[in-house]
């Protein structure tokens, strides 16, 4: 037979053949007490032997050959069939007890239906057997009990097939959950990485565009006090002073993305009390004045908060750096429609161009904007200032 296993939260597996080995001892038991010492004794115990011995092979011929289960449960009736009423036994009715087994493996090993068909021949095989040796009336109690017997055990097995069946399935959903959890985990990580990437291009890109270059500024401007200091003495005071304002400048653009590294969070204010702080943190220039208009009071999601944040700083670091503006607004409407819009009055340039170009900020910004379920558009012309709106999308127009 099958090795018994003992799994958490399932019957042990000794449990389905314990009726089998009872079935099979009591009939050993009853054929050595009535035919000891006949001379058919022998050729019942070797029938009892070629049983046992189909028995315990059956679990590695059906794992080896499926499609032969039915041949086999056919070979293993045979031992059964011959005993019933053979000569010398006696009242050897209790021998069609060994059918219950094979009623058992028929439901175990072959569809419930096929294993149904297969348990009502089973109860009909000792039939001719049990009417000869006690006549029809009795038989038909006899054969009522064996199929009785049968039906049982065959529903018994059913039942620890199905159970058998479930635990397979849900210890494989618990495989595919424990897999789809490290995918998710993997996808995570992956995400993590390139968020990190991009954090370290978006940085690269920040000090390329202003704190290099305010250095290099830096550099010529002290190199042009020295030359001044032996030619011309008394220009070099407005070169100091030039290097006082790049180092003035230089510093507000560090401490800049120093605030933009640390964790995102906000003042209890929300995004309006964090993009006033922002803006009397960092070191503007004296000629331009950024206000900040909120018009109604509605609720915005904590990640589209922390989505229109980054796109406001960054609007307003291209405005420093591009614009040559006098003043610029940050407007929001927190109300339907939800929008923000920040705009200044400076030189402004060809939006047409600038969104084709696609400059690394204005992508990023773009790319935050749909994160979030926003939509960016960008407004300018030479000469006529610019202005970079972003506005919620409706929900059945949110992309997938």
């Amino acid at each position: 037979m099958e090795e018994a296993k003992n799994t958490n939260g399932t019957l042990p597996g000794w449990i389905i053949h314990l009726p089998a080995a009872l079935v099979f001892g009591s009939v050993t038991l009853r054929a050595l007490l009535t035919s000891r010492g006949r001379p058919e004794f022998l050729p019942a115990l070797a029938g009892l032997a070629v049983y046992l011995a189909l028995l315990v092979a059956e679990p590695a011929f059906s794992r080896r050959w499926p499609r032969g289960v039915i041949a086999y449960l056919a070979l293993e009736a045979a031992p059964p069939f011959l005993l019933i009423g053979a000569p010398g036994l006696g009242d050897n009715d209790y021998v069609a007890a060994l059918f219950s087994i094979l009623s058992m493996q028929a439901m175990r090993r072959l569809p419930p239906h096929a294993g149904a068909a297969a348990i009502a021949l089973f109860c009909l095989l000792p039939a001719p057997a049990l009417v000869r040796l006690y006549g029809p009336a009795e038989a038909v109690g006899q054969i009522l009990v064996y199929t009785g017997a049968n039906a049982f055990l065959g529903t018994f097995a059913l039942a620890y097939r199905r159970a058998e069946e479930a635990r397979a399935q849900n210890e494989s959903l618990a495989r595919q959950i424990v897999d789809a959890n490290c995918q998710l985990r993997e996808a995570l990580s992956q995400r993590e990485l390139l968020a990190a990437a991009r954090a370290r291009h978006q940085l690269a890109r920040e000090l390329h565009d202003s704190v290099t270059q305010t250095v290099f500024s830096m550099t010529l401007a002290t190199e042009s006090a020295m030359l001044l200091l032996e030619r011309e003495p008394g220009r070099v005071q407005a070169q100091l002073d030039h290097l006082t304002e790049l180092a003035q400048g230089a510093l507000g653009q560090m401490q800049t993305l120093i605030s933009e590294l640390r964790p995102e969070g906000f003042a209890p204010g929300g995004l309006v009390a964090a993009l006033q702080q922002d803006l009397a943190e960092r070191h503007l220039p004296q000629s331009l004045a950024v206000t900040v208009e909120v018009e109604g009071d509605g609720q915005l999601l904590a990640a589209e908060e922390r989505g229109l944040h980054a796109i406001a700083r960054e609007a307003v670091n291209n405005i420093v750096k591009h614009a040559w503006a006098t003043r610029a607004c940050i407007r929001l409407h927190l109300a339907e429609p939800f929008w923000m819009e920040v705009s200044d009055n400076g030189q402004g340039f060809e939006a047409a161009s600038a969104a084709m170009g696609g400059g690394v900020g204005l992508i990023g910004m773009g790319e935050q904007a749909a994160e979030m379920g926003w939509e960016l558009a960008l407004r300018s012309a030479p000469g006529q200032g610019a202005s970079l709106r972003v506005a919620r999308l409706p929900r059945q127009e949110k992309p997938e």
